[in-house]
């Protein structure tokens, strides 16, 4: 994707002056940026890539700062940020009727979680779903109970987090062992060796949502409600208890739980839920399928 130059954070460099400079490229109206996604989709207008990428840096910075708890340099963090940035330009298609914002957040935030998982010396327990889940989560669950200062976590603390985010507990022992001595650091520590750097806190920003982006993550919300509560329609009524206690529950219930409610053993409640939540996915798929068809129809209907 060719684009022309964005401005970049060097190492050194200063993420107020960054922040300032990203400030000065204004956000795009729905109906201009509906027009520049056309221009890219169709020509691979290079000015118009300019555009989107540049008016959304912003929410690049906002979701790097999410991550600055893991000790590595946010210029590079904002930079991997903008790589996937630039990655969903490349591949939003405006006929689907969402704004670029709410489509490119997943991306960015998937090239920084690699990133992250890349540069840690823990990166390769990350080589299933849990436990990236368990190494994206640990700091938050941890925060929840007043437990982010902690060495070694006490054990009710240990079970209360397994539980909660359904692992292991030797696995968040290990975990928060490997995170402490990765050194979660201090928002006073200075960002370098020299006193010009700065602390920590300084390269903090506004994380509030603006009402562009709230309306516009709400609306996303609200469509993946829709689609999801149609879709577990498609379950059994144990189906869709099983799963739902399971994996939808902020505090889920365990296979022991469920499987003396049930009478059954907890590999086959482990089976049930496997099964609902395949039966669930391949709804999910369907319907975004048809809304897709439906959304460029409307569309066809529109251009003639």
């Amino acid at each position: 994707m060719a684009t022309k130059s964005i401005p970049s954070l060097t190492p050194d460099g200063s993420l107020t002056r960054y922040l300032q400079e990203i400030r000065k490229f204004p956000m795009l109206e729905p109906e201009q940026e509906y027009m520049l996604a056309r221009r890219y989709a169709e020509h691979e207008d290079p000015d118009a890539a300019h555009k989107l990428v540049t008016s959304h840096l912003r929410l690049v910075a906002k979701i790097a700062m999410g991550y600055r708890g893991y000790g590595l340099p946010i210029a590079e963090v904002i930079s991997e940020g903008n790589v996937g940035l630039m990655q969903a330009v490349k591949r939003f298609d405006p006929e689907k009727g969402f704004r670029l914002s709410t489509y490119a957040m997943w991306w960015v935030r998937a090239a920084i979680q690699e990133y992250v998982l890349r540069s840690w010396s823990l990166v390769k327990i990350g080589t299933t779903a849990a436990q990236k889940k368990l190494f994206f989560n640990l700091r938050k669950a941890k925060g929840k109970i007043d437990a982010l200062e902690d060495g070694d976590l006490r054990p009710e603390h240990v079970q209360s987090i397994a539980t909660k985010l359904g692992v292991p507990e030797q696995d968040v022992i290990n975990m928060n062992r490997r995170m402490s001595n990765g050194g979660d650091q201090s928002l006073n520590a200075p960002m370098r060796a020299d006193a010009d750097g700065g602390e920590w806190q300084d390269w903090l920003v506004d994380e509030s949502e603006s009402a562009e982006e709230t309306i516009s993550e709400s609306e996303e919300l609200l469509r993946r409600r829709e689609m999801l509560a149609a879709s577990m329609q498609t379950l059994n009524e144990r189906e869709m208890h099983i799963l739902t206690e399971r994996r939808l529950k902020d505090e889920p219930s365990t296979l022991e739980e469920l499987s003396q409610e049930y009478g059954i053993s907890r590999e086959r409640v482990r089976q049930i839920e496997v099964r609902a939540f395949e039966k669930l996915q391949k709804a999910m798929k369907a319907a975004h399928k048809d809304e897709i068809r439906a959304t460029r129809e409307k569309a066809e209907e529109y251009a003639s």
